[in-house]
């Protein structure tokens, strides 16, 4: 096995293959990920992209050095949808005059993605190495890092882009090999079918890459008139400008291969002449909810926010790393049935690994390589997870013997690694007396379902109650003891 691919193997969407990873640079492995576009609180199905490359984002490190890395995952702060949000949420005061619509759509984007941050950590993520927002690239920058703009205007100077009714539109018979990523060629474009179709376009598959803005709308002044950017452009120049002209990753959800990424493809090669915009192409897979796609008309749409701080997902809040355990359950690349079961399932497994690691002593003990081997294989968790629940008990096992605890150190930096925390756990007494005093209202009032609901969200905090009788009065008691 050759040094440089540190036994990685990685499916490539591009190829359809599963490859050994040779990076281009071991000394600057880079990766880049599609991140939010923040008009909205990111709901579950933008929490798995985000879990999977984090998981990636520490195997790389690992296989390479902390040093090595660099990650970079980006924030679209201008789009058609926050427009429409900022118009929505303040449009009274922007029709008095008290707000700018460019301070309303600070406003939303400055919201949501300070809400996006601190989810994205409650379900154990790492920070990217750089989080660019796509409003700091569309102009020539002071730096001289790529921006929009003149990544647009090289795309007219090669014969790849045109101007037409006042957009900017990517010409995509100038490229023969065009639809590489999603496998369609121009000859299967269906007009209508995710593209725009208008008749100024050449193509019904040519895609915008700038549009004019009307005097109501937010717009950057260009040799094409006051507009703004298409969607498919702000990560072509994003990537560039940290990561290069051609990458080692770029990752993102399957529904992205057609039409972003394919666009991208189009619109970095051509400007830069090069043959891949990224050696490989990684995409997760769909994600329901109870058996049914996730929609607002269903009834089944939920944010991360939503299933961490409030009970409408099964009638309870769930913490961070069970909904992280619970995504990674199912390979990346595999569809995913999100649900209350599957939560359980994590949480209860969960549970059980950290009772297992608290057996550990304080020294650190060196990350398994059987995880790391299993993770190395396209990221195959289901093994890797194996390994846990086979420390765990192995573990259990020299705790009863009362030998050496090696298997809980293992388990415990395999946990620390994959995201999960193995600090002690925080006991806050007075808001466990609260929680029980109110568990004692439930069952007199014989309130039941409620009353075991709080018992097992104690006991997920790692906290066990036990019922009993207060040996003086006589009168029904609750005592607690912290049990991961």
């Amino acid at each position: 096995m050759s040094d440089a691919s540190k036994g990685l193997r990685l499916y490539n969407t591009l190829t359809r293959t599963k490859e050994d990873f040779f990076p281009i640079d071991p000394r600057n492995v880079r990766m880049y990920v599609c991140g939010p576009t923040v008009y909205d609180f990111a709901h579950i199905g933008n929490a798995r992209p985000v879990i999977v490359f984090d998981v990636l984002f520490r195997l790389l490190r690992h296989l390479y050095g902390q040093a090595h890395v660099t990650y970079v995952r980006n924030i679209t702060d201008v789009d058609d949808k926050i427009n429409d949000r900022a118009l929505r949420d303040f449009g009274a005061e922007i029709a008095s005059g008290k707000l700018s619509l460019n301070e309303a759509i600070r406003r939303v984007t400055e919201k949501t993605a300070d809400q996006f941050h601190k989810d994205v950590a409650t379900l154990g993520c790492l920070e990217p190495t750089v989080e660019p927002r796509a409003t700091e690239f569309v102009e020539p920058r002071a730096d001289g890092k790529v921006d929009m703009i003149s990544l647009i205007q090289r795309l007219i100077e090669r014969g790849h882009a045109y101007v037409a009714a006042g957009e900017v539109l990517f010409d995509t018979a100038s490229m023969p090999d065009y639809g590489q990523l999603s496998k369609r060629n121009l000859d299967e474009q269906q007009a209508g079918a995710r593209v725009a179709v208008d008749p100024h376009k050449k193509s019904p598959g040519d895609f915008v890459l700038w549009k004019l803005s009307s005097p109501e709308e937010p717009g950057w002044d260009s040799p094409w008139g006051r507009g703004r950017p298409g969607w498919h452009i702000e990560c072509s120049a994003m990537s560039a400008a940290y990561l290069g002209e051609v990458l080692d990753i770029h990752g993102g959800g399957l529904d992205l291969i057609f039409p972003h990424h394919e666009n991208e493809i189009a619109q970095s090669r051509c400007a830069h002449g090069t043959e891949v915009m990224a050696k490989v192409w990684m995409h997760n897979g769909f994600l329901q909810v109870e058996g049914q796609k996730m929609s607002k008309s269903l009834g089944n749409f939920y944010s991360i926010n939503e299933l961490l701080e409030t009970e409408t997902f099964g009638g309870r809040m769930w913490p961070g790393e069970v909904l992280r355990l619970a995504m990674l359950m199912t390979h990346y690349r595999e569809p995913i049935d999100f649900s209350v079961r599957k939560l359980e399932e994590a949480e209860n497994t969960l549970r059980k690994w950290k009772r297992a690691a608290d057996l550990a002593p304080a020294a650190a003990k060196q990350l398994p390589v059987e995880v790391v081997e299993a993770l190395s294989d396209d990221l195959a968790t289901y093994p890797a997870f194996q390994v846990l629940t086979q420390l765990a008990g192995e573990a259990a096992d020299s705790n009863a013997a009362g030998a050496g605890n090696d298997a809980a150190a293992s388990l415990k930096a395999a946990l620390s690694f994959l995201g999960f925390d193995v600090a002690p756990a925080k006991v806050d007494e007075d808001a466990i007396a609260r929680a029980i005093a109110r568990r004692l209202e439930l069952i007199a009032a014989k309130n039941w379902t409620q009353a075991d609901r709080i018992r097992d969200e104690l006991l997920a905090q790692g906290v066990q109650l036990k019922d009993g009788k207060d040996p003086t009065t006589g009168e029904r008691a609750t005592t607690w003891e912290v049990k991961r």
